[in-house]
């Protein structure tokens, strides 16, 4: 399957076979290379491969540092420590192992990069919580950043880590990926309280209508920040005190699509001015609101607000 322009590849075979840009070994800390795959590694591509791992070493448990392929047919191997000399991993471990090995592939420019199971091997851990932990973090790296990989390839050598794998991965990312093209998508509305009236702005875009200041949610962007930011950006205004109104998730609440608002209550000082999706900025009064053609479900939103205040008196 691919996400976005990267194809997402499950194979049974031996990893230190692959003819492939980089490989990852989950190794320890010490980035020694003893039992396990990096015994393998070692053994396979040479002693070279383990010299140079440790001059970087040791590393923070989670990092991960690339060293040569040695006479592994790989340019690259990519070694994260999913484990201390304990021998022992778990979720943050093999989370942060997957995540760093991602980074340094694209630091070093590779087409394509072959997974082991992190974790499973020495560490132990079950097969299916690892699919599960490296499929989130493939999906987060790949819908965060401006990837230039081509290939991730997860490579399993047992029969039953493949099956796993092979079963848990591709389902959980074609998930994953209908669950956010589909929504529900979060979105913030603000009441911004300015002498004794409200600011409300007059749509130029489809749905029309008088509509609360507000907008959806950035990707790494908290409710708070994106509440101030669409104020500023369709009123000008800077809001200041606010305060959690309601959360309004009706399926149909949006003609478009499915949304999920988070109301603010704030306040702000001066008169506002259109922009952005604003055709008209305006203070009303709460008198003249009743009279408006409202979109979404504002009306119903500055009702339940009027009715909160009213029960406050």
């Amino acid at each position: 399957m691919f996400l976005k322009d990267t194809e997402i590849k499950i194979i049974q075979s031996d990893i230190t076979e692959l003819k492939v840009d980089a490989i990852v070994n989950p190794a320890n800390n010490e980035l020694i290379m003893g039992g396990g795959l990096a015994g393998v590694i070692k053994r396979k591509g040479g002693k070279l491969i383990e010299e140079e791992a440790i001059k970087k070493g040791p590393i923070k448990i989670g990092e991960a540092i690339y060293t040569s392929a040695g006479e592994l047919p790989s340019k690259y191997v990519i070694h994260t420590a999913t484990m201390g000399v304990d021998f022992k991993t778990d979720e943050k471990k093999i989370r942060d192992s997957c995540r760093n090995a991602l980074k340094v592939a694209e630091s070093l420019k590779v087409n394509s990069v072959a997974f082991p199971a992190l974790g499973c091997g020495v560490g132990k851990f079950p097969y299916e919580a690892a699919a599960k932990i490296m499929s989130q973090e493939v999906f987060k790296h790949l819908h965060e950043t401006k990837s230039k990989l081509k290939e991730i390839i997860f490579v399993l050598y047992d029969n039953e880590v493949f099956d796993t794998f092979n079963r848990t991965v591709f389902s959980y990312l074609e998930y994953i990926s209908k669950k956010i093209s589909f929504g529900p998508f979060l979105t913030v509305d603000a009441i911004i309280e300015v002498n004794g009236g409200i600011v409300l702005i007059q749509r130029k875009n489809p749905p029309f209508g008088w509509a609360l200041p507000g907008g959806f949610v950035d990707y790494g962007e908290s409710l708070e920040s994106a509440v101030i930011r669409e104020a500023k950006e369709e009123t000008g205004l800077e809001i200041f005190d606010l305060v959690q109104f309601r959360t309004y998730s009706e399926p149909d609440r949006d003609p478009r699509f499915h949304t999920v608002s988070c109301v603010f209550i704030a306040k702000a000082k001066g008169k506002p001015k259109p922009a952005t999706d604003a055709k008209d900025s305006v203070i009303f009064s709460l008198e003249e609101i009743k009279d408006l053609e409202f979109a979404f479900d504002h009306r119903r939103i500055l009702a339940d607000y009027l009715e909160s205040k009213r029960k406050k008196e």
